[in-house]
């Protein structure tokens, strides 16, 4: 079994109660700032820096602008069983 899919069999057996450990844990209020600080990436990410857009359109616009191609992702289905 991959790990993907053990770790969400693991979450959903805890949090419908399956194990005794209850769903959510409180943490302290450093606890949850030392996380938000590890889990938000930098400012200057190289990701950061490309012109996203959520509309086609807009992208085709913008990409008939600057003469570039539009890079399309695109799924189907739920994120973790991605099919």
């Amino acid at each position: 079994m991959n790990t993907l899919r053990y770790l969400v069999l693991v979450f959903a057996a805890v949090c419908t109660g399956s194990l005794s450990s209850p769903c959510h844990a409180e943490i302290s209020k450093g606890e949850f700032q030392k996380l938000m600080t590890q889990l938000t990436p930098s400012k200057d990410e190289p990701w950061r820096t490309i012109p996203w857009k959520i509309s086609l359109l807009d992208a085709q616009r913008t990409a008939a602008k600057v003469k570039k191609p539009i890079f399309i992702w695109a799924m189907d289905g739920h994120p973790l069983g991605c099919t």
